[in-house]
């Protein structure tokens, strides 16, 4: 079954993909969950129109993404988190953590749109993380734990 996607789900598209998935998926979750709809004639041709009148928009957007990725993809963040003996955090670093210290700088960032290699880090050292700024436009930053 095809559905056109509303927002983006993870792990299967962006909002505005029309993309195939199995007729259970699509009907008793993404179409029901406002996430969906059936990509029959009629949904395709409003569909159309609508990416027809947002191609501008979207250039716009992306070219916003990639000045924000050029500005943050040389800058290594410091994270000041409590740590015990041997460098063991008390709690552990997140997207979360990562997110707030890039809004500190002055970039809007949410923590979903950082993607951390494991989910939660918690030694001090030196460490990457992805940030996807849109779906084309995807950075790699590095940052360090530090004692505080």
């Amino acid at each position: 079954m095809e559905v056109i996607l509303k927002q983006d789900v993870k792990n299967l598209g962006y909002t505005n993909d029309v993309v195939k998935v199995r007729n259970g998926y699509g009907v008793n979750f993404l179409i029901p969950n406002g996430l969906a709809v059936i990509a029959n004639s009629a949904n395709k041709k409003v569909h159309a129109e609508t990416m027809k009148q947002r191609s501008h928009k979207l250039a716009k957007i992306k070219d916003a993404a990639a000045k924000t990725a050029t500005s943050i993809e040389n800058v290594t963040l410091t994270i000041p988190m409590k740590a015990g003996e041997n460098g063991k955090l008390f709690g552990s670093v997140t997207a979360g953590n990562i997110a707030e210290v890039l809004n500190k700088m002055g970039h809007t960032i949410d923590k979903k749109q950082i993607i951390l290699k494991e989910d939660h880090i918690k030694n001090l050292g030196s460490y990457t993380a992805q940030v996807q700024l849109h779906k084309d436009v995807k950075v790699n930053i590095s940052f360090e734990v530090v004692e505080a």
